[in-house]
């Protein structure tokens, strides 16, 4: 094997298609349904929300989609991202394992969510939207969407959890150079927020509160739609660059990965990554372990149930099926912002329930832990989201090293945590505090779950 550490792709070899990974599956995921008729939903229940080319994404049964010019155009002033070897953190632990990571923090959001939102904000433009609507947690995925929004000509309104608006006030800065309007959530500017703020004045907010907003704000203007940063198949699938460019790149190095890891909130970075690896080891050309992690104060997969439900707060949405904590459940404030959502995209939920996939939750300073390590080793400060991953990968080179074996493992690294040195600083002052499964609050969440016949 030849003695890389950085791995790259020229612009020709860069993926000019998108992995739907549904044409593969041994079983089809479970219908969208109606939230007032339980019935399976129909492209005019979404066209209120979304735009008919990605209603016709997130239904698709086509392996493959192209993705359009100018979409590629975008693309190609950031990608390929590279494919490090961890070199250092190798030596640093002392392990015969081969640790590789995907890096997407060199987008100009900085992180992996511009993969969809430039195609978002390009089929928007195209159906003649003005305006798109969104949430955001940590801010990445509301920073790539005013980013993107900037590019192709749209007015963006964010509404970003009210816990990473304190946290993050860059973040909301980098969204209005970018042109967005951005509200704390829950904010007084939607009747779903204004609801939520009057029982709860100091609610450290939800993904699912902030999307109840930027869904009524969209379905209430006829030239608004709405624009989600994970968990929707349309979403997945644009991600699947991750992954396509991480396969040709190891190909490269004539390396297939034994141990595959991606955080999981929402799973679009999860997805993005592991689709089309999947895809492989369905064809049995490599055997790979998948495995989520995500956040122990959030463990939606690894504690949640497995039923319909909202993704929304408030009941606005189609009920998807999905590993859930309750549509009502309002997670602690980790700073894993974008970690902090209810629910498991169906499509992730579905593989985890075929058994195609493994899930583990940890608490968040084990991983900033692990964080301050990869810091030092690799130079790069992650997000506190991808601190997940790099977590799991420490915890196995270790086994590595006990048991001699060469396991080769491969991250996600999906952004970089320079909007995040409060949670750093908090960490170093030894301040940053454990959440634990909060089973109480659970409870009462799951209990106003739609009950589905």
């Amino acid at each position: 094997m030849a003695d890389y550490t950085r791995i790259t792709l020229d612009e020709s070899e860069i993926p000019s298609q998108w992995y739907n990974i549904v044409p593969d599956l041994p079983e089809p995921p479970p219908p969208v349904l109606h939230p007032g008729t339980h019935e399976p939903v129909g492209p005019d229940d979404l066209s209120p929300l979304f735009p008919m080319a990605l209603i016709g994404q997130e239904v698709s049964t086509e392996r493959y989609i192209d993705i359009p010019g100018p979409v590629m155009d975008v693309y190609k002033t950031w990608r390929a991202t590279p494919l490090h070897r961890a070199r250092a953190l190798e030596k640093y632990l002392d392990t015969p394992a081969r640790i590789y990571y995907k890096y997407e923090g060199g987008s100009p959001a900085g992180s992996h969510k511009p993969n969809t939102s430039i195609p978002q904000a390009y089929y928007n433009a195209q159906e003649g939207v003005k305006k798109l609507t969104t949430e955001t947690g940590a801010g990445q995925w509301g920073s790539a969407l005013a980013l993107a929004t900037s590019l192709f000509g749209l007015e963006c309104e964010v509404w970003m959890v009210a816990a990473s608006f304190e946290q993050k006030p860059y973040r909301k800065t980098m969204m209005e150079v970018w042109g967005a309007t951005v509200h704390s959530s829950p904010s007084d500017v939607t009747e779903a927020g204004r609801k939520i703020g009057a029982e709860n004045p100091d609610s450290p907010g939800s993904l699912g509160i902030a999307i109840s907003e930027a869904v009524e704000a969209a379905v209430g203007d006829p030239d608004t739609k709405y624009a989600l940063g994970s968990v929707l198949n349309h979403v997945l699938l644009h991600q699947t660059v991750i992954g396509e460019e991480a396969l040709l790149q190891l190909a490269k190095i004539d390396e297939k990965p034994d141990l595959l890891v991606g955080c999981t909130g929402g799973g679009s970075n999860f997805a993005g990554l592991s689709f089309p690896f999947l895809r492989e080891k369905l064809a049995g050309r490599m055997n790979p372990t998948i495995r989520c992690v995500e956040p122990a104060a959030c463990p939606s997969l690894t504690r949640g149930e497995y039923r319909y439900d909202f993704g929304d707060m408030i009941g606005m949405t189609p009920l998807v099926k999905m590993h859930t904590l309750g549509h009502s459940f309002v997670p602690d404030p980790i700073h894993a912002g974008g970690l902090r959502y209810h629910g498991m995209a169906p499509l992730v939920s579905h593989i985890y329930e075929l058994g195609l996939t493994e899930a583990e939750a940890i608490h968040q300073t084990e991983c900033f832990e692990a964080a301050v390590i990869f810091a030092r080793t690799e130079g790069i400060l992650p997000a506190p989201e991808p601190t997940h991953a790099i977590a799991e990968a420490i915890r196995e080179a270790k086994r590595a090293k006990e048991t001699g074996e060469e396991t080769v493992i491969l991250i996600a690294v999906c952004g970089h945590g320079h909007f995040d040195l409060t949670a750093y600083e908090s960490y170093l002052a030894g301040n940053l505090v454990d959440y634990d499964y909060p089973a109480e609050k659970v409870a009462a969440a799951m209990e106003q779950v739609p009950v589905i016949a």
